[in-house]
């Protein structure tokens, strides 16, 4: 069965967001860590817009600064130089507090390790994100149950991480990360952790929810397989970006 025909998509509560013209813009971003006396630039001078909407895959070696570039670009790392604006807003000059509820309101993330609470259930994982977002109760129950619908997994909501294979596991990351209609989803090797299939099932629905909640995804990878699933792909390589 099609990913797509699994995923029935409820549009009371999830809506289309308007597009526009760029949903992140970088401007001279590069990063400097320091170890003693010694100064690493891992991460050279980049200027790089992505469009609202989009699927785009940054890809590159091991080490090439790929995951420190997302960082930033979610508001998780300062750059050492340069700017970053997220949906028209500059982060970079954004206090802590209020770059929080920034990135808690507007950006949902997915880890290569799922990052799953192990003693909840699918369900009670999405609701965690439903209540820190200010959604509650029975509201949160029902969003919970509609979000695992959407991803194929209405019949594993009770089950626990323990219980799910690692495929139905980002499913579920997948889930909790769509959970109060982020409009930006940063993702930092989903499929590191599955097989071949698996990782292209859970791209190909990252893709489709993607589209159908009008989001843009900025997905980190070195898995060359589902580069056909991407709007655009960048390469970064020894700090240094390169654009197709």
């Amino acid at each position: 069965m099609s990913t797509k025909s699994q995923i029935q998509i409820d549009t009371t509560f999830i809506s289309s967001i308007e597009s526009e013209t760029a949903a992140i813009i970088a401007k001279g971003v590069e990063m400097t860590f320091q170890s003693g006396r010694e100064r690493f630039q891992v991460l050279q001078p980049t200027d790089w817009e992505i469009k609202s909407g989009d699927i785009q895959l940054l890809m590159g070696p091991s080490g090439s600064g790929k995951t420190t570039l997302l960082s930033i670009l979610a508001g998780l790392l300062t750059p050492t130089a340069g700017n970053v604006y997220l949906l028209g807003k500059e982060i970079t000059s954004m206090s802590r507090d209020k770059l929080a509820r920034f990135r808690l309101q507007n950006i949902g993330f997915i880890f290569q390790g799922f990052n799953l609470f192990p003693a909840l259930t699918a369900a009670e994982n999405v609701e965690v994100v439903l209540n820190v977002k200010g959604i509650r109760g029975r509201k949160a129950r029902q969003q919970a149950q509609v979000l695992l619908a959407q991803v194929g997994l209405e019949k594993q909501a009770n089950q626990k991480p323990g219980d799910l294979s690692g495929g139905q596991k980002q499913r579920v990351a997948i889930a909790r990360a769509i959970a109060g209609n982020p409009r930006l989803i940063m993702a930092d090797e989903p499929t590191a952790a599955l097989d071949s299939q698996s990782g292209h099932n859970v791209i190909e629905l990252l893709r489709y929810l993607a589209k159908e909640q009008g989001c843009t995804v900025l997905m980190v990878t070195h898995d060359s397989r589902i580069i056909d699933v991407a709007d655009r792909v960048a390469y970064l390589e020894d700090g240094v970006m390169r654009q197709e």
